[in-house]
């Protein structure tokens, strides 16, 4: 082959592969947008923003279709190898955890709604603080894809670890306030799911840094996912407590 059509074929994959990423990185601030709304419409227990963020949450998912038939196509025309291959495939599988991201964002949404037509407790506002490290974990991560840079990526895996902890944190808030008056449980209720969703969008995010790491150094992060989540234990207190 000659060495300008190489040349060609070369240039012409990497531009490819740069509006890859230019696709998810996208996907990535629109469902970085959609948490951080929808955290704002639970607070602000504003019913129309909360039904803005449920429907644009349909943009994130045509995004992800794009960058499927995307990656389908540079598989089927390129056959990458190595790296290359790394870079591919796992944009498939970041798409696919940042459509989920924007799924939980959407139900936090949705949950706003029906909490809006109940009285207001005082753990919601425990919420935001969760909600907020959660976009600041999507928000590195994102940032670490662009430069694919494996340590930020880690630094971000690693507070996994303190959301499982904010968040087995508003769960015993949570199931000391039903408890205490079962007037609450309704409105509690909703913000366990909404907790959960949160809790959820990290592990997310966290899949991602893992993704990230494997382009870079093409091996698995060398360690355990550590877990913070300790709901199991704190129902089982509350129970030993009741009988």
């Amino acid at each position: 082959m000659p060495i300008q059509n190489n040349e060609h074929i070369v240039k012409s994959y990497d531009e490819e592969l740069v509006r890859l990423t230019g696709e998810i990185q996208r996907m990535g601030d629109l469902a970085l947008k959609e948490l951080e709304a929808s955290i704002d419409a639970v607070v602000e227990r504003d019913s129309d923003m909360a039904t803005q963020i449920v429907e644009s949450d349909k943009e994130i998912d045509q995004l992800e279709e794009i960058i499927s038939q995307d990656v389908l196509r540079l598989l089927a025309l390129r056959q990458p190898m190595a790296r290359d291959l790394r870079e591919v495939m796992a944009a498939l599988r970041i798409s696919s955890d940042i459509e989920r991201i924007g799924d939980y964002a959407a139900n936090v949404a949705k949950r706003a709604l029906a909490l809006n037509r109940v009285e207001l407790v005082r753990p919601v506002f425990s919420l935001p603080r969760l909600g907020k490290l959660a976009a600041e974990i999507i928000s590195e991560v994102l940032i670490a894809y662009r430069d694919r840079d494996a340590d930020r990526a880690l630094l971000a895996w690693a507070r996994d670890e303190e959301l499982d902890g904010l968040y087995t944190g508003m769960f015993r808030e949570l199931l000391t306030y039903m408890m205490e008056d079962p007037r609450n449980i309704t409105a509690c209720t909703h913000l366990l799911f909404m907790a959960k969703n949160i809790e959820r969008i990290g592990d997310h995010a966290t899949n991602i840094a893992e993704n990230i790491y494997f382009i870079v150094h093409g091996v698995q992060i060398p360690q355990d996912r550590r877990k913070g989540d300790k709901t199991a234990s704190v129902v089982a207190n509350v129970a030993s407590k009741t009988e």
